[in-house]
């Protein structure tokens, strides 16, 4: 295959960039209607009760506005077997914020002013708001739920902690933290001859319809979904929440007239999930040449008593690093708090937060340097399956990394780099995150008349440059230029795709695109007709199950701290992946940025407050809840290892989404700690923590 036809590798510009920095690309709440009616969500202001009486006269007789809607006359959905969902089914409040109701008017001001002369009145029922380890609100998962593991237990760690030469007990904690995309969540939902349409930010419209239709009685082909663009979603927008629903609702009552919708940050703040809040106690074992003998690593997590949602944080101690004796569990506490659920890397990013920092603890503890002792406990196979990896490059991550940061001149003692007031340290952690292909994705391609290939799947584009990267897939198999390919994604008019998450998107979709290109160009040939059309199933992967799948990362920090103040500064992080063969490399650099850049706004600032008291975060909006600016961010240099993995799917891809943010909170701390000999380990890492003698 010439070079101009293998476009896969090449570093194309995003296909939609013109149409984004024009202000012509279309997001979900800039779809006009005619005459749209705007929606104003009423929530509950209590954490645990119900309604006894909404007085909804003063609003109602206000002009301009159509209805107020509340579960007095909203319409009974056919099914609600997610608490979540049951958006106006009764009277009962399970969290603060929770939808109870809904204006609607001519204007968003309108029904703005309307919803504040609504008078709500409760019975207020005790709530328990306060994450803990007690008994009384936490539990052990039992594995029953296929997307939840069991408990892990390999050999005894007691009895060989007891028996090791070297030890580490510690305890990590880390705050819940809000995915807060650029787009907030925005849906606009129209009822006519008996279909629903909703023009909806989402990561995946034909996963949308799966879970609308059901619960509004209807047939899934009578829902369309339609989502061009997506302004980030960071897995909040996975799966539809409440207000679709509420929308749906909405627009039902109003036959023929579209209901628009989109949530504020303060809305976001309990009605789109969150990734849960944990503490994490690690418990680590070694013999004398620094060799792992015992691993225990005990999660507790928060959940919703209306929802479980479980982030099983300590799943990445499962098969991270050779250790015969290990004990690995998640336990959640549930609480009356709204349903939490996937951010970037669920589950590794805190887990591997807390691992990533006992490495470096127990690397100290032993005299060995931190990048030597995670080499000294590499696994040859997954030690968890026994399955061999079907590519593994960590430790290529760690030598190459360790170059280009310069670690060689690294001191090891902590505390004894300084210029003028300024303490420096610097630190590393790796990073992992599975390689998944979620199944039955979709394609069709069609010759067009003018020569050019229509390629046509209901993927989704967060920003992501999935368009890009799908039609950089499709050239290749076609053996044509990307400029013959005309790529068309984000509904449900496109055949069925698997939504953007857990970074299988690429893998997924491309896997389609591949068996799709190759089995039209079997049936019609290297010169098809005009109209010649194919479409197809991506087949199951034949390697899954026989091998273990993961991208890696290693990342290294350069970390300043205030003597005086505590201030911290990240000037300088590197990382290297190993995250098989690289689609398009201006996105994935854009990707890996992207991780990292969140991995230092987790280190540095992301922490919401709950009010125990009420059962609400009081930091709920940008003024109070930090994420990292321009300021905030130094040096981010990100490359990678040139990996080829032929088992994980036709292109030998592996997904970049969430290896960049695995890891680089434990870096920045690590880093922190070479800078000051203070060991913090609580996210964020806030000045005061620094304050204190090492």
């Amino acid at each position: 295959m010439t070079g101009v036809l293998n476009t896969v590798g090449a570093p194309l510009e995003r296909l939609e960039g013109p149409a984004k920095v024009t202000g012509t690309a279309t997001y979900a709440f800039e779809h006009r209607p005619d005459d749209p009616v705007y929606l104003h969500p009423l929530q509950a202001t209590i954490a645990r009760g119900r309604v006894t009486n909404i007085d909804t006269a003063a609003a109602e007789s206000l002009e301009g506005v159509h209805t107020v809607l509340t579960h007095t006359n909203a319409e009974r959905l056919a099914s609600t077997p997610d608490s979540e969902l049951a958006v106006l089914q009764s009277d009962e409040v399970g969290f603060r914020g929770q939808l109870i109701g809904a204006v609607l008017a001519d204007t968003p001001e309108t029904a703005h002013h309307a919803a504040s002369l609504i008078g709500i009145t409760y019975e207020r029922h005790p709530h328990d708001a306060a994450f803990r380890d007690d008994s009384d609100v936490v539990y052990t998962h039992d594995g029953s739920n296929p997307m939840m593991s069991a408990d892990l237990v390999h050999g005894d760690v007691d009895t060989a902690l007891a028996a090791a030469t070297f030890t580490l007990d510690a305890t990590y904690t880390t705050p819940a933290e809000y995915n807060n995309p650029m787009e907030p969540h925005a849906t606009i939902a129209c009822w006519q001859d008996g279909e629903l349409t909703l023009h909806d930010s989402n990561q995946g419209s034909h996963v949308v319809r799966a879970v609308v239709a059901p619960l509004l009685g209807v047939e899934p082909e009578r829902v369309h979904v339609i989502s061009p663009h997506v302004g980030g979603g960071f897995g909040a927008k996975g799966m539809p929440h409440s207000h679709v629903i509420l929308v749906a609702l909405a627009a039902k009552a109003l036959p023929g007239r579209s209901v628009k919708c989109a949530l504020t940050r303060q809305h976001m703040f309990s009605l789109v999930g969150y990734r849960p809040p944990t503490v994490q106690r690690i418990r680590l074992g070694a013999d004398s040449e620094g060799r792992l003998t015992a691993t225990g690593h005990d999660s507790l997590e928060q959940t919703a008593r209306i929802k479980e949602f479980a982030d099983q944080s300590a799943n990445a101690s499962r098969n991270m690093y050779v250790s015969p004796n290990r004990h690995i569990t998640n336990r959640l506490a549930a609480l009356d708090v709204p349903p939490g659920t996937w951010m970037r890397g669920p589950g590794e990013t805190g887990g591997m937060y807390a691992l990533e920092t006992a490495m470096d603890e127990m690397a100290q503890v032993c005299g060995v340097d931190p990048i030597e002792f995670r080499l000294r406990n590499e696994p040859e196979s997954d030690p968890s399956s026994g399955l061999p990896f079907s590519s593994r490059n960590l430790v290529a991550c760690l030598r190459e990394g360790a170059e280009k940061f310069g670690w060689r001149h690294r001191d090891p003692t902590p505390g004894v780099r300084r210029e003028g007031d300024w303490l420096i340290g610097t630190g590393v952690a790796a990073s992992t995150f599975p390689t998944l292909s979620f199944p039955g994705s979709m394609a069709t391609i069609r010759c067009c008349s003018d020569g050019r290939y229509r390629v046509d799947i209901g993927a989704s584009d967060l920003g992501t440059g999935a368009r890009t990267a799908l039609s950089q897939i499709a050239a290749e198999a076609l053996e044509v230029s990307v400029e013959a390919v005309d790529l068309h994604l984000g509904s449900t008019t496109q055949p069925f795709a698997s939504l953007a998450g857990g970074s299988a998107g690429t893998a997924s979709w491309g896997s389609a695109i591949v068996h799709v290109a190759r089995t039209f160009r079997e049936e019609h040939g290297s010169t098809p007709e005009p109209g010649a059309e194919t479409t197809a199933t991506a087949p199951p992967n034949p390697a899954a199950g026989e091998y273990s799948m993961h991208a890696y990362g290693a990342q290294f920090a350069e970390v300043r701290v205030h003597a005086d103040t505590g201030e911290i500064r990240v000037p300088r992080l590197l990382g290297v992946f190993a995250a098989g063969r690289i689609i398009n490399p201006r996105t994935a650099h854009s990707q890996f940025l992207g991780g990292m850049t969140m991995g230092v706004s987790m280190a540095l600032h992301e922490h919401s407050v709950t009010d125990e008291r009420f059962g609400h975060v009081v930091n709920q909006d940008f003024a109070g809840y930090h994420i990292a600016s321009n300021a905030d961010i130094g040096s981010i240099e990100a490359t990678w290892l040139d990996e080829y993995d032929p088992h994980v799917n036709p292109m030998g891809s592996k997904g970049i989404g969430e290896v960049g943010i695995v890891g680089t909170a434990a870096a920045v701390g690590n880093a922190a700690h070479h800078a000051t000999g203070i060991r913090v380990r609580e996210l964020p890492l806030t000045p005061d923590k620094f304050l204190i003698s090492p």
